[in-house]
């Protein structure tokens, strides 16, 4: 039994699509906007039309576990808390350099699949019940790329919502305007990943630059928390110039956008060297002097300094003092504010991380 006849029983009827003449769709669940004629599947691989009905995954994991918020990397949401992140299989890219190949193309590369007999069925209900026991505060969707499910992410966390858990995506941000209001109302924050500021990197991978930063536009539009990531690859993306337009860029939206400069370590098919800790900080400097309050180093604990932690940009001191994913001090009021300046400090604040991430 191959990968596809595993997952398509586990599908329903999907909700984001147009129907069009003669039994074809459009798929509105990301940018793609797959045309779909009767018997074909999205470039994702997991959504397809089966007689004139488009089909979406439901009711399982490849994979969920028990996170801090900033491994996904969430620094201004919740900070110090667990969330509970599931993923299923697929994705609408396919990235030389994807460090979580084994879900994301396990439907497009024979090495990946047998991914797919390691899934488990799972109810919604008992996915957020998890959660709830384990005392996470959030659900997330990642691992693979969640537009592809987002039906099923929906139906996750509306159940999460009503149990009083923040929800939030972890996502390439090859988004539609529909997809976006699809989960405005269900959704809390936004990782987008910012692969490259170069139209030709995102044709490689599989898509384009445009609809991304056109969802990082929308996001901050729509209200939502948003974070960015840029995975820092040598060779690739690295060069001055092109980290000073991602900096600017964001920085045209709101200076209060963080951005993640993450450190890359060969994975997959990409052969470039590890990113150095050099790079990054360079990298980050460039982000400060763009305009952005809020620029974070990551992948190296402990090799980027003060480049971890949140510094309040009225009095400069350190209001979360992090290393790797824990938290080791946190001066942030219950008004989300500095508790050395009142400066107010944009986020997603829950008072006091948990038992055993911080002290004060």
């Amino acid at each position: 039994m191959n990968p596809h006849e595993l997952l398509d029983v586990l599908t329903q009827p999907a909700e984001l699509v147009e129907t069009l003449e003669q039994g074809s769709l459009r798929c509105l669940a990301c940018a793609h906007r797959c045309l779909l004629k009767p018997g074909r599947r999205g470039i994702c691989g997991v959504r397809f039309n089966a007689n004139g009905v488009l089909m979406a995954p439901k009711g399982y994991v490849a994979g969920v576990q028990i996170d801090p918020l900033e491994k996904k990397p969430f620094n201004h949401f919740l900070p110090g808390s667990e969330v509970l992140t599931f993923g299923m299989l697929g994705c609408n890219f396919h990235c030389g350099f994807c460090q979580n190949w084994l879900s994301s193309q396990a439907l497009r590369d024979p090495e990946a699949g047998r991914s797919a007999y390691a899934i488990r069925r799972v109810s919604a209900e008992k996915l957020v019940t998890y959660a709830v026991e384990n005392g996470a505060r959030a659900i997330a969707s990642s691992y693979n790329e969640p537009l592809i499910t987002t039906e099923w992410a929906v139906e996750v966390f509306k159940l999460a919502k009503d149990k009083g858990l923040k929800t939030a995506y972890v996502s390439n941000g090859y988004a539609t305007a529909e997809v976006l209001d699809y989960l405005v109302p269900w959704l809390d924050g936004y990782k987008v990943d910012l692969k490259s500021m170069r139209d030709s990197e995102y044709r490689k991978m599989g898509g384009r630059l445009q609809p991304v930063l056109d969802t990082i536009r929308r996001i901050k539009e729509l209200g939502l928390w948003l974070e960015v990531v840029t995975l820092v690859i040598p060779g690739m993306n690295d060069s001055s110039d092109e980290l000073w337009e991602a900096g600017r860029f964001l920085a045209s939206i709101s200076p209060d956008i963080p951005w993640h400069v993450t450190a890359y370590h060969p994975d997959y098919k990409e052969n470039a060297p590890p990113t150095p800790a050099e790079t990054l900080q360079r990298a980050a400097e460039i982000g400060q002097e763009a305009g952005l309050r809020f620029v974070y180093a990551g992948n190296l604990p402990g090799r980027v300094g003060s480049l971890e932690n949140t510094i309040c940009p009225q009095c400069g001191r350190a209001v979360i003092e992090r290393r790797g994913y824990l938290l080791h001090g946190y001066h942030i009021n219950s008004a989300g504010a500095c508790a050395f300046c009142g400066q107010p400090i944009a986020g997603v604040w829950s008072g006091r991380p948990q038992a055993g991430h911080a002290n004060g």
